[in-house]
């Protein structure tokens, strides 16, 4: 999960909220600042590179759309689950061995 889940403008111009699932910003966090590629972000997290390639996508227009439009990009909900890591290791680099 995030640290934070809500940005937005400092200056108090806020024209609405965009709102990020978590499974977008998982996306972002893989790709943009882990440095995964697709395939190894899709992997990860268990779907399709397709799969991938669309919710990255997503991801991205709604930050373009919370910077350019001034709006609050609140990060909440989607289709994802936690790992516990206290399970069996499920196969994923979540946690080390």
């Amino acid at each position: 999960m995030p640290k934070s889940n809500r940005f937005g403008p400092l200056n108090g111009g806020c024209s609405g909220e965009v709102v990020m699932t978590v499974d977008e910003y998982e996306t972002l966090r893989l790709i943009d600042l882990a440095g995964y590629t697709q395939e190894e972000c899709a992997a990860q997290m268990g779907v399709a590179r397709t799969t991938v390639q669309g919710v990255y996508n997503d991801a991205r227009r709604k930050v373009a759309q919370s910077l350019v439009d001034g709006k609050v990009l609140v990060i909440k909900g989607g289709d994802y689950d936690l790992c516990e890591g206290t399970a069996r290791p499920c196969g994923r680099k979540c946690h080390p061995i």
